[in-house]
């Protein structure tokens, strides 16, 4: 369930960024720590920040499943490589 601005902290620099992340399912903490990043340094420059990761599509079957059981999903043993790629990505 969303909150409404009266249960949020007043230390919340961008209530709009840290509303949508938290309707994205990110912590509090981390909400409130990229809003206010955001805020205080601009979007571009928190985004050139978070590393690159490597795309699936360049990882092997075992690799994917790997990453699969290391988030702990489910159902993904039988699963072929276009597969398992839509199962990481929509996790």
């Amino acid at each position: 369930m969303p909150e409404n601005s009266s249960n949020r902290s007043n230390s919340i620099k961008n209530p709009e960024v840290y509303d949508a992340l938290r309707e994205d399912g990110a912590s509090e903490e981390k909400a409130a720590r990229i809003s206010n990043a955001i805020a205080r340094d601009g979007a571009q420059a928190v985004g050139s920040r978070g590393g690159h990761a490597g795309s699936y599509e360049d990882w092997t079957v075992p690799q994917l499943q790997q990453r699969a059981k290391d988030l702990g999903l489910e159902g993904y043993s039988g699963l072929n490589k276009k597969d398992l790629i839509t199962l990481l990505r929509n996790r």
